[in-house]
């Protein structure tokens, strides 16, 4: 007879343990451990399965991916260019940014292009779904819909199906009756996953699970999670804008961190062709404090505008606030000016912002940043036609970045003509472009050309 035992999981990586711990050893996390029972001495099959012996590499025969589009085009971008067939996809994101309206969407193109589509939702009615559907425009071919969150009903549903694409919204709702746990711990999330990744793997179909994200911004469940599909999506952006950002943080059959820009409208989901124009649209002309950096995105660039507020503050202890950009890497620029340029910032709070609600991790922006702060602090604005690119050293010098080549060829076509460049990124072609190039190798020279 199977026995229960008590046993706690840590939410973060999934590291087991027989008693409750403040820290958890495996990821360092604090507060993470979640108590569950399980059962243990359930008897092994005495079946034993044939030896599997391993293949030469030179004797495996490949074949040429063929993809599904969903004909959202920043989808497909994000994806690798369309789903893969057997694949198992992880979308999250914070509630209401939307994840089910992205998915809802492909789903209405696949139908549309004569795929096989069945969405199964455990939080929604099939009158939900359909209000919803209703809202984004409506279908004009057939799809399947199933209200279940039995993973069993499910996995049948799937195998007796000939669906090609199948949503599952959302993962912490199913349940497999075998765990005896409540639905969305972290055993039951494991062995859900498990069941889908089989799924997808023997019938060759592509699986789309919606995640939950939690208030620390990571997949509900255990970080295995993300370890154990294919595909992870994020969503991105404040749900009180209309600004979306869809970044692929794992991709097994294409590239990493690429994205795809999406507007919130009343119909859905719209695709934002040049994501630059989109962010430096409203920008203030002749503001102290704007300057103009750029940004590296998985394949593509996009400029945007950094915003930097100088002002005295009354108390003893200076507010530093920093939003889109790393809180640590603008205090260390503030070190860096006030040790190398001479500035004197110990009685002014200063705040640090990208507008549009996007968060980049670039180094490029380093230099943006100090010279958006020299710029508010001195009440000087930076030219309107400037965009300024380089990372900052420790010791004032300006370090070369990746792809600045891309980078002078965006601000070119988005009409600036001044561009602030590491020295060791100069390249003479950068001339032909109808830009003025201005390479600099320390903070001080930057700080004489704004």
């Amino acid at each position: 007879m199977a026995k229960e035992k008590l046993v706690f999981y840590c939410k973060e990586c999934g590291f087991e343990s027989a008693k409750w711990q403040g820290q958890c050893p495996g990821c360092k996390a604090w507060n993470t451990f979640v108590e569950e029972k399980i059962k243990v001495g359930v008897q092994k099959s005495s079946v034993k399965r044939d030896a599997v012996t391993p293949t030469s590499i030179l004797d495996v025969v490949t074949e040429d991916e063929k993809r599904i589009k969903t004909n959202i085009s920043e989808l497909d971008r994000v994806l690798g260019g369309g789903i893969v067939p057997g694949s198992l996809v992880l979308v999250g994101g914070d509630p209401g940014i939307g994840k089910s309206t992205i998915l809802l969407q492909m789903c209405r193109n696949l139908t549309a292009a004569g795929e096989a589509v069945l969405y199964v939702s455990g939080e929604e009615s099939l009158a939900q779904i359909k209000m919803r559907a209703k809202r984004l425009g409506g279908f004009e071919h057939d799809m399947l819909l199933l209200c279940d969150n039995d993973m069993d009903n499910v996995s049948s549903a799937i195998s007796k199906g000939n669906a090609r694409v199948v949503i599952i919204d959302s993962i912490q709702t199913m349940i497999v009756d075998e765990v005896g746990t409540a639905p969305g711990t972290v055993t039951q999330v494991r062995e859900v996953t498990a069941r889908l990744m089989q799924l997808a793997k023997q019938n060759n179909i592509a699986i789309f699970i919606v995640g939950h994200v939690t208030k620390e911004g990571n997949v509900a469940g255990p970080r295995t999670l993300e370890h154990m599909v294919d595909s992870v999506l994020y969503f991105e952006g404040d749900g009180s804008n209309g600004f979306r950002l869809l970044r692929g943080v794992k991709n097994r059959f294409g590239s990493t961190n690429e994205i795809g820009v999406f507007c919130m409208t009343d119909k859905g989901l719209t695709e934002v062709k040049n994501p630059s124009e989109f962010m430096l649209s409203g920008r203030p002309k002749g503001v102290p404090g704007s300057v103009i950096v750029s940004s590296i995105e998985g394949s593509r660039t996009i400029l945007m505008e950094l915003q930097a507020l100088v002002c005295q503050t009354n108390f003893n202890m200076p507010r530093r606030t920093s939003v889109g950009v790393d809180y640590n890497r603008v205090n260390l620029i503030l070190a860096v000016l006030e040790k190398r340029a001479g500035m004197n910032f110990w009685n002014q709070d200063i705040y640090v912002s990208i507008a549009g609600g996007i968060r980049i991790n670039d180094p490029a922006v380093d230099l943006g940043i100090a010279c958006a702060v020299v710029s508010s602090f001195k009440n000087k604005p930076l030219g309107d036609n400037l965009m300024i690119i380089g990372e900052v050293g420790l010791t004032g010098e300006i370090r070369g970045v990746s792809n600045v080549m891309q980078r002078v060829k965006e601000a070119a076509k988005m009409g600036y003509d001044r561009c602030i460049i590491p020295a060791s990124n100069y390249d003479k072609s950068m001339e032909q472009l109808g830009i003025s190039i201005e390479p600099v190798s320390f903070l001080s020279d930057a700080l004489v050309l704004i």
